[in-house]
């Protein structure tokens, strides 16, 4: 297994997306990039593992593993348009592809995490503009922000009691997704109820 990891420290991922400070704290030492996910995950505000993760892979691995997550969480109501949108571009990351998701992402309704999926996609690179205007290319976390909006908003339609195992079982995903393993997440053993 290779480590899908693109960053030594967890604060070279903090300089690529300076951004990214301000959503998230930056660690005071030089901590590995899957340490600062666990301390953000065993911190009082867990979510922002999630950002960080989804800033912390490649694009197209980091809309892979919050398709994973959004899967699971919602189960079959996940299957739409937009899921298999941002799915089709992560097997070809091809232009068409790309251009196809942002298409369908920019259509939908932003509250569907869906939605959030194929946006992840078409913000992947190239241009968020119409083929005919002039070329607009996304900002740089662009993609990770969305992967992240899909996730949380799948997590957060959720009862309460399940939103903290919901980024808990994400990021052990993640977690073992940027270490060279699969991106399947494990819904859960501590949740009362299904879905």
């Amino acid at each position: 297994m290779s480590s899908r990891v693109r960053f030594p420290t967890a604060r070279d991922v903090f300089a690529t997306f300076p951004d990214l400070g301000r959503l998230t704290p930056e660690p005071a030492d030089e901590t590995t990039p899957l340490d600062h996910v666990r301390r953000l995950l065993a911190s009082k505000r867990p979510a922002g593992s999630i950002l960080f993760m989804a800033h912390l892979l490649p694009r197209r691995e980091a809309v892979w593993w919050a398709r994973q997550c959004v899967g699971a969480i919602l189960g079959p109501s996940a299957e739409d348009e937009a899921l298999r949108a941002a799915q089709a571009w992560v097997r070809a990351p091809d232009e068409e592809n790309r251009r196809s998701a942002l298409d369908i992402g920019n259509a939908r309704d932003r509250r569907i995490p869906t939605t959030w999926l194929a946006l992840a996609a078409g913000w992947s690179g190239g241009s968020r503009s119409a083929p005919e205007h002039k070329p607009m290319p996304p900002q740089p976390s662009a993609c990770a922000r969305a992967a992240n909006a899909a996730i949380i908003l799948a997590i957060t339609a959720q009862e309460p009691v399940a939103i903290s195992p919901w980024i808990r079982a994400c990021n052990e995903a993640g977690i073992r997704f940027a270490d060279g393993g699969d991106a399947d997440v494990i819904p859960p053993t501590d949740l009362q109820a299904g879905r």
